[in-house]
């Protein structure tokens, strides 16, 4: 297999993205909150994928028409088909994380939750090393106090 050259911008895009993929996940983790794990790490796997997207997609000129607008999981599933079962995965859990962050008790179970964590783990793994970027080799054992869904770069998700 060979790779395609990565421009420095959109190694360092991707390279930030999966930092704040492992801030989210490292907030997921510590929660206490079940609602908490799950919305965070969603917005994890959204972050992960963003990297992927960042690497991968490659700009439109927009023409005449206006051209439907997908969202980051169909993307990830035109421009990487090898993470589209996963991209589906994680397109499923949409609304979840919306009722989470909702603060609806009944949304999610705490085991939803752990294996949504878990699987945004697997998720992050496999993207790092199709990437060919390293972040972070192992899982901080703190994170910023500040919520990550309150972060300014949360806000326009």
């Amino acid at each position: 297999m060979t790779v395609s050259p990565v421009s420095p911008a959109a190694a360092g895009s991707a390279s930030r993205d999966l930092s704040r993929a492992r801030t989210a996940l490292t907030e997921a983790y510590e929660a206490d909150d079940h609602l908490l794990r799950y919305s965070s790490a969603h917005v994890a796997a959204l972050r992960v994928a963003a990297a992927v997207l960042a690497v991968r997609a490659r700009p439109v000129r927009s023409g005449a028409r206006r051209r439907v607008q997908r969202n980051a999981w169909v993307l990830l599933s035109e421009v990487a088909p090898e993470f589209g079962e996963w991209a589906t995965y994680f397109a499923a859990g949409a609304a979840q994380r919306a009722a989470a962050e909702a603060g609806l008790e009944r949304a999610v179970t705490p085991r939803e939750a752990d294996d949504l964590v878990q699987a945004v783990e697997t998720f992050y793994a496999l993207v790092e090393s199709s990437l060919h970027l390293t972040t972070q080799p192992v899982l901080p054992r703190s994170t910023d106090p500040q919520s990550v869904l309150a972060q300014p770069w949360m806000q326009a998700s």
